[in-house]
């Protein structure tokens, strides 16, 4: 199946969307270092990584433990950047860890600039999360904390995001996620999910940072990596609209308490 949803001709101003691929720091830049872990951090960065050669911020979402003292399951969902350079091998990879569902959250200017190579077998879904309103597309230039808070408010983020969640209940394998360069929307979806499995708030900003280190890109540079604020003024925007995160789940993505079960059930050990 494939989930659309349809919006204006302002699009094109997406071309330079912020999150593009395509703004890695050159290799001769000195290598970024990852944030310091947190005691629930139980993955390293190079046994996290899926090292595929033509897709970057390729990550494993497992090896976290929750505040309950469970685990979250690796090899269950992944978060990456875009597919349409990834190689064979890449797919070959992909295919290897059981991956069934690719969800693509890019807008349609970023999707004709650079299609997906989707693993075989595997489903291609789309859920356009910031493409229904030029602003936010405007705002998408340069990141910063008002695009985070678009994640919440904007029309069809909620609906994007959620479908995300229940691919992730439904499908029998491995989900895969991904924007652009795989740290703003994905980014934010990560800290979602994390969030409901339970993991807590500095292991949560942990993994959210990790896109820094694995694009190589310098502390406060919001355009090729991310910030803490950026990832602040979502959480903040969650309790501004919703007055908790738990109410964000239900009233802003509809989740029930079966869904939500489901997806621990799934992901915790």
């Amino acid at each position: 199946m494939t989930r659309t949803r349809l919006f204006g001709a302002a699009l094109v101003l997406s071309a330079a969307v912020s999150s593009g691929a395509g703004l890695l720091l050159p290799a001769s830049a000195a290598a970024t270092e990852p944030p310091a872990a947190t005691g629930s951090v139980l993955t390293g960065v190079d046994d996290r990584s899926l090292h595929l050669d033509g897709v970057v911020n390729a990550r494993d979402l497992g090896g976290y433990r929750t505040a309950d003292g469970r685990i979250v399951r690796s090899g269950k969902v992944f978060r990456t950047a875009e597919l349409g350079r990834a190689t064979d091998a890449d797919l070959n990879a992909l295919t290897g860890h059981d991956v069934r569902v690719v969800d693509d959250l890019r807008t349609s200017f970023e999707r004709a600039a650079s299609a997906d190579r989707v693993p075989a077998g595997a489903t291609a879904n789309w859920d356009d999360i910031i493409g229904g309103d030029p602003a936010i597309v405007l705002k998408s230039f340069s990141a910063g904390p008002d695009l985070y808070r678009a994640f919440i408010t904007e029309a069809g983020a909620n609906a994007g995001f959620a479908s995300v969640l229940r691919d992730v209940v439904d499908t029998d394998g491995a989900v895969l996620y991904h924007c652009s360069a795989g740290k703003d929307r994905t980014g934010w979806m990560s800290a979602v999910l994390l969030t409901l499995l339970g993991v807590d708030r500095d292991t949560v900003n942990y993994d959210f940072l990790l896109s820094n280190f694995y694009r190589n890109a310098p502390a406060g540079d919001a355009v090729n990596g991310v910030t803490q604020p950026e990832l602040d003024a979502a959480f903040d925007q969650v309790d501004r609209s919703y007055g908790s995160f738990d109410n964000y789940l239900h009233e802003g993505l509809k989740l029930t308490d079966g869904d939500i079960a489901a997806l621990k059930a799934k992901l915790l050990r």
